[in-house]
């Protein structure tokens, strides 16, 4: 990553203008991400500047086709070991001469922890009112754990999707509910488990023009199940829109639309694309008539409805 920010700041107007949709940045311009370099070889081209014989960029030989040497390189078994050292880190990765050099590894008090609930009587919806948050709810018939993703940066209509460093987790038994408190700067997503594909309940705890809460949900990044978003201010409770759906999309979809994720759990593809694989056509003609943009995002950042909450909390459901 520090390469690639280097590498960006020096990077001409016209690289920048090539490059708008593949590298992104926050609003102060420091990069926080990089999309696929599959099919796009001015990314590539701007990855090898920098990148070139230090790691594997994605052009190896493969069925046929030769592949970039340097990449090769890269991908050929080592010699002389079965061990490896592998270091995440958000400073300096890189490993350090001799086993005894961790100067590169963050200490363990720097390691973000992830706030974690069990359902319990303590915590029912109807006795947290007045709070910002989420009652929560798990309408499978399965226990699930879900994750709450705070963005990584926010700007106008756009955002740096957090993947993986979750702000809490809830875990509920099947047909099981809970409060979830969340600060009022929250903007993010919740959803099942920790991988993609998955549906995603996107929401803000409040808005800087109107200071209430708006969400919806989106399949841009998978469908793992239903789900719907509903703000609580209604009177009665609950009379208000609903965006999202509650039926079965998964199960009787076409073979091309689904995928089976790391998890074994068998999903429909990413209607968008991602850094694993190109946009799933089939997923999002199936979710288009099966559920339709009007309740959920599938292509595109228009067309959905906007679920609002002025008191600043959602009745988010999963199915």
């Amino acid at each position: 990553m520090q390469n690639l920010r280097r590498a960006w700041g020096k990077a001409s107007p016209g690289t920048k203008n090539d490059l708008r949709g593949s590298i992104f940045t926050d609003k102060e311009g420091k990069v926080v991400r990089m999309g696929p370099i599959k099919d796009h070889p001015k990314l590539e081209s701007f990855v090898r500047g920098f990148a070139d014989g230090k790691t594997y960029i994605g052009v190896g030989a493969w069925n046929g086709s030769p592949g970039n040497a340097a990449d090769n390189g890269q991908s050929s078994a080592g010699h002389g070991t079965k061990n490896a050292v592998i270091t995440y880190s958000d400073g300096d990765a890189t490993p350090g001469e001799g086993d005894g050099n961790n100067a590169h590894r963050a200490p363990m008090e720097q390691i973000r922890m992830v706030e974690h609930f069990e359902a319990s009587d303590a915590h029912k919806p109807e006795e947290h009112k007045g709070e910002v948050g989420i009652d929560l709810h798990n309408q499978s018939n399965k226990e699930c754990t879900y994750f709450f993703y705070d963005n990584y940066w926010n700007g106008n209509g756009t955002a740096g999707a957090n993947f993986d460093h979750p702000l809490k987790s809830v875990k509920l038994a099947p047909k099981a509910s809970r409060f979830v408190p969340l600060p009022a700067s929250f903007k993010g997503r919740v959803q099942r488990g920790t991988i993609i594909p998955a549906t995603w309940v996107e929401f803000q705890c409040e808005a800087s023009n109107d200071h209430a809460a708006h969400g919806d949900i989106s399949l841009q990044q998978g469908c793992d199940g239903a789900a719907t978003i509903q703000g609580t201010d209604g009177a009665p409770h609950g009379s208000g829109p609903v965006g999202g759906f509650t039926k079965d999309v998964i199960t009787h979809a076409p073979a091309a639309a689904k995928v089976k994720r790391q998890d074994g759990v068998v999903c429909l593809g990413s209607t968008m694309g991602n850094w694993m694989a190109g946009p799933n056509e089939a997923a999002a003609q199936w979710l288009f008539k099966e559920v339709g943009q009007k309740k959920a995002y599938i292509k595109g950042g228009s067309g959905t409805d906007d679920i609002s909450s002025k008191n600043r909390r959602f009745e988010v459901v999963f199915y």
